[in-house]
């Protein structure tokens, strides 16, 4: 294992022209590449493991059902240009590429529910213009998201990723929580339509209780029930354990059957589902139009810049017992050469998977559960479960076991076994997907201790130090922003919204400190990316604005004010120790991947 030393990556401590990102070009895909390549023995050597298995089988279920899900809502809404298998090559090409020249094998990338709207949202453009432009167009959109894709890692301007705080990071959880449960409402409508209100309401009944089936067996892993084996392995197979019943439960026999409801489309194995052919004529798009794509193949790269690395954070975050470093400019430099294959095929371009990032490195890390006991004045005894992340199996051999398995999913017996699965179970995906961003996120935290009862408020929590005003003005800002983008999103205008992503990140840094106090921001907000594995590629911890301002303020009266460092570092930890506590932390659930008793 190499030795731990100070990592050069830091433009903090440069003097002079070594001090500018910009002309240092390279540097920071070298120092990724130097900083996890000692590493990469191991990454297949550490694999052989059962939380290999069954990270690998839990992945494959919440990586490819999301991606159908997807494509039937890109299938829908872009007149049947995309199918089945430009989802599965999609997500089998990005699987190959990171899990194994990646510097982040644990971030999975798939098709996501923004590429979907982003790419349906160009159709419904274009086909004012001329339907037929819309392959060649796309070709191009993606061609120039790959350059821009490279200049960014080049000139290490993923760096500016370490600036993302809890405030936009929540904000975007939540917006992609709300979109994925919008498109399984629109699924749902779309089946009523289709197929009239008997097999609308059955397409109801099966979404639904896929959802509570996935959602329940995943918490079952949380209780007290069964022994802890028993939980977690109920909780790594809930998504086959629901697919497999649901779909058989739509094939019973009788009224059930009966019913008709629509079912994933079967296509020829291999081919794309319009009669085309994989590689599109993209040099043949007049030249007016390539430069057409070029401000949308920016606004894609920015999605991306925002989507996928803030998916490497989650999934790298500090919550997981990580050692092994990340490689955020080696990797954007990789979605970029990703982005150009699948644009000059015309593919759905895979990216970072939020919120089902942190589940692939949650199903890798074994948890321990403790007994707390309780001594209570009366001599009874109070009896409580803790649980403890030991560590993570770092290696990418579940994530290339994962690729291998959905280029197995591609040939013709196994897509008519695809086609066995009901449309409206994709719906279900969409609320566990949906949900799992809204349920955990920090926002709604803030929102359900604000109409708890105060009694029952613990004394320790932070947000008793800030008057409940204070929290309401900052909850409104970060749901100002949350429904301006789902609201642009639902519009012509929303290939535009990645730039209201980004805006929030600016508005946090310049605006924000101006409106609240450096004490305020200290408990309601902090950097999203805090693990030290994670800084290491970022350059380093950011100084945030409101902590110069009480340096300014220590000069004046340094008696009476806490160091800055110290304040970040007290808002971490008691953020970090609630979320070991069993308090889930923004954009997902609390979901202990392997169990053991102490």
């Amino acid at each position: 294992m190499p030795t731990e030393k100070a990592d050069p990556y830091d433009f903090d401590i440069q003097r002079g022209w070594r001090s500018y990102r910009v002309l240092r070009p390279g540097w920071g895909m070298y120092n990724d590449v130097k900083r996890r390549l000692p590493y990469y023995p191991s990454d297949i050597g550490d694999a052989w493991t059962y939380r290999t298995f069954a990270a690998t089988v839990r992945i494959y279920f919440v990586n490819l059902l999301p991606a159908l899900a997807f494509i039937l809502d890109m299938n829908r809404r872009t007149g049947g240009f995309y199918g089945v298998n430009e989802a599965l090559f999609s997500s089998a090409l990005a699987c190959m590429v990171f899990s194994t020249i990646g510097a982040q094998p644990l971030t999975v990338v798939g098709i996501t529910g923004l590429i979907s709207l982003f790419n349906y949202t160009i159709f419904d453009i274009i086909k004012r213009h001329d339907v037929s432009l819309y392959p060649q167009f796309m070709s191009w959109v993606a061609i120039w998201a790959a350059i821009f894709h490279w200049i960014f890692a080049l000139f290490n301007f993923c760096d500016y990723m370490r600036y993302v705080t809890d405030f936009s990071s929540q904000s975007f959880g939540a917006y992609v929580g709300i979109i994925y449960c919008i498109k399984g409402v629109e699924l749902l409508i779309a089946e009523f339509e289709a197929d009239g209100p008997t097999d609308g309401f059955m397409s109801v009944t099966i979404a639904l209780m896929f959802f509570f089936t996935v959602y329940v067996l995943e918490m079952v892993r949380n209780g007290i029930w069964f022994r802890p084996w028993v939980r977690g392995l109920l909780a790594d197979y809930a998504y086959p354990i629901a697919t497999i019943f649901w779909t058989g439960f739509s094939h019973f026999p009788g009224q059930l059957k009966a019913t008709n409801v629509s079912r994933l489309p079967h296509t020829r194995a291999f081919y794309p589902v319009v009669d085309r052919g994989w590689l599109i004529d993209f040099w043949n798009l007049e030249i007016k139009w390539i430069f057409v794509a070029l401000p949308v193949g920016f606004l894609l790269m920015l999605l991306f810049y925002y989507d996928h690395n803030q998916s490497s954070v989650a999934a790298q975050a500090k919550q997981f017992p990580l050692k092994k470093p990340g490689g955020f400019h080696w990797d954007f430099f990789l979605l970029g050469c990703t982005s150009f294959i699948a644009g000059i095929i015309d593919i759905p371009l895979p990216n970072g998977l939020v919120p089902q990032a942190p589940v692939h490195t949650d199903s890798l890390t074994e948890y321990r559960s403790r007994l707390k006991i309780i001594k209570t004045e009366d001599g009874l005894e109070i009896r409580r479960q803790e649980i403890v992340a030991e560590s993570v199996v770092e290696q990418r051999v579940s994530h290339f076991l994962m690729g291998l398995a959905i280029i197995g999913s591609m040939p013709g017996p196994i897509l008519i076994v695809l086609n066995l699965i009901p449309r409206a179970l994709f719906a279900g995906v969409f609320f566990v997907v949906g949900w799992g961003g809204l349920e955990g996120n920090g926002i709604m935290a803030k929102i359900l201790y604000l109409i708890r009862e105060p009694r029952f408020v613990q004394r320790d929590e932070p947000l008793l130090q800030i008057p409940q005003r204070r929290i309401l003005y900052y909850l409104f800002w970060q749901i100002f922003g949350i429904t301006a983008t789902v609201g642009v999103s639902q519009t012509i205008a929303g290939i535009g919204f990645p730039v209201l992503i980004i805006a929030l990140i600016p508005l946090r840094w310049k605006i924000l400190p101006m409106m609240f106090t450096a004490k305020e921001l200290g408990i309601m907000d902090a950097p999203t990316a805090d693990n030290d594995v994670v800084l290491a590629s970022l350059g380093g911890k950011p100084r945030m604005p409101e902590d110069k301002n009480d340096d300014d303020a220590e000069t004046d009266n340094p008696d009476t004010n806490q160091s800055s460092d110290d304040t970040i570092n007290r808002r971490q930890e008691e953020k970090w120790s609630a979320a070991e506590a069993g308090v889930p932390r923004e954009g997902m659930r609390e979901r202990p991947g392997a169990w053991s008793e102490a």
